[in-house]
């Protein structure tokens, strides 16, 4: 998934052409937070090796994340929320040093909002194998070289153990609700079944049970684009002087995935055929305005992202199935005990409907009964994130629950 700032998940809209100029520049070799860069908000928490579900031990793992509010003395008022494939810890908060974009869910988490910091304590971890301070292939090896290509693969499995292992070492057994969307709703799914007695509650926002062939086939496009790009040097190109790493083969796999985040109809509706400048498309030179929507927002993303990252990332996203190895997706889910709010969007195509109607009708503890929340909205998948007003008031009514 999914956008990771205010800015990006906004209604698509014609790039002016200043923003355009802003990019112009040569992107760095990855986008990633790196050791020595500016902290901003985060904070590190170390949980030892983590064996993984490969056979493998990933050495050393560390974990970034990002606080709000006051944990209470019974401990009882943690909220863990869960980013999509493209966020980080930054969940709410300006940009600034160490935070290239301001806070991707501004409108749902803060003060007297619905996830509300001043009656929760939330939390918001990097995850394992991302890219903004969290232990993944940007990071050093302990060869004192980056990991690269030659960084483990990950499912979303693993991942939440090492999340679990964060609570963990930050001091929370049981959260007051685990709350994700997209790939987060993956982990969020994992987390309800591994560790049925440390969450409460569950918000499951636009992902399915499992990773469908067709999604897969999607995903797998996208990590092509990047692994064609000669720059990326099999991965190892941290040595890369600014406008030589693979910043074309990120940015083709971020524009190939805008095309699943949002909906034709909305880009039919505020493009239409119009041109981006006064050169003509139709062979003067010129280009769609479309086309420079998502030139625009496809190297903007090479600059706050890593291409090995998001090949591992979306390699974790194909891997979930939170049925494998316990008797399939009804057995698993049959398992958790948490209150539960399962939400779609209606015109999602790339985590359509099927998949929240089938977790929703298999929990046995929703707050809306068998069938899933669906929200109507024109912005497709990527909806959870922009449509603060309702989905907010869907997390307020689990929280109440």
């Amino acid at each position: 998934m999914d956008w990771q700032t205010t800015a990006d998940a906004a209604p698509a809209s014609i790039v002016p052409a200043a923003g355009a100029l802003a990019l112009l520049g040569r992107a760095p070799a990855t986008g990633a937070w790196r050791e020595g860069d500016a902290v901003g908000d985060r904070r590190f928490v170390g949980i030892g090796d983590l064996a993984l579900e490969s056979g493998r031990e990933l050495p050393g793992v560390r974990i970034a994340y990002e606080q709000w509010g006051t944990l209470s003395p019974e401990r009882d008022n943690a909220v863990l929320v869960l980013h999509a494939l493209t966020g980080d810890s930054h969940v709410i908060g300006q940009a600034g040093p160490g935070h290239p974009s301001a806070g991707w869910w501004r409108g749902v988490v803060g003060p007297g909002l619905a996830i509300d910091t001043e009656r929760y304590f939330v939390v918001a971890p990097n995850v394992l194998g991302g890219c903004q301070g969290s232990t993944g292939p940007a990071s050093l090896a302990p060869d004192r070289a980056e990991w690269g290509a030659r960084f483990p693969f990950l499912t979303i499995r693993d991942q939440v153990r090492a999340q679990i292992a964060f609570a963990r070492a930050i001091g929370i057994e049981r959260f007051a609700a685990v709350i994700g969307g997209s790939m987060g709703a993956m982990h969020v799914l994992e987390w309800a079944v591994e560790a049925p007695e440390a969450v409460e509650r569950i918000a499951v926002l636009a992902a399915p049970a499992a990773t469908t062939a067709d999604q897969i086939a999607l995903n797998s496009v996208q990590i092509e684009a990047i692994r064609t790009d000669p720059a990326f040097a099999a991965g190892a190109f941290y040595d890369a002087p600014d406008g030589e790493g693979p910043s074309r083969g990120l940015a083709l796999a971020r524009r190939m995935a805008m095309l699943n985040y949002r909906t034709a109809a909305e880009l039919n509706e505020r493009f239409e055929r119009s041109w981006q400048s006064e050169l003509d498309p139709l062979g003067g030179d010129g280009r769609f305005a479309v086309e420079s929507y998502l030139d625009f927002h496809g190297n903007k993303f090479t600059r706050r992202f890593d291409a090995n990252s998001y090949i591992v990332l979306t390699e974790s996203m194909n891997s979930h199935d939170v049925g494998r190895g316990r008797g399939g997706v009804a057995a698993a889910l049959a398992r958790v005990r948490a209150k539960s709010l399962v939400l779609g969007i209606d015109s999602d195509r790339y985590f359509p409907l099927a998949g929240q109607r089938e977790i929703a009708s298999l929990l046995p503890n929703s707050v809306h009964g068998a069938e899933p929340v669906v929200i109507a909205s024109e912005f497709g998948h990527d909806a959870f994130l922009i449509e603060d007003a309702v989905v907010g008031a869907e997390l307020a009514r689990l929280l109440a629950a």
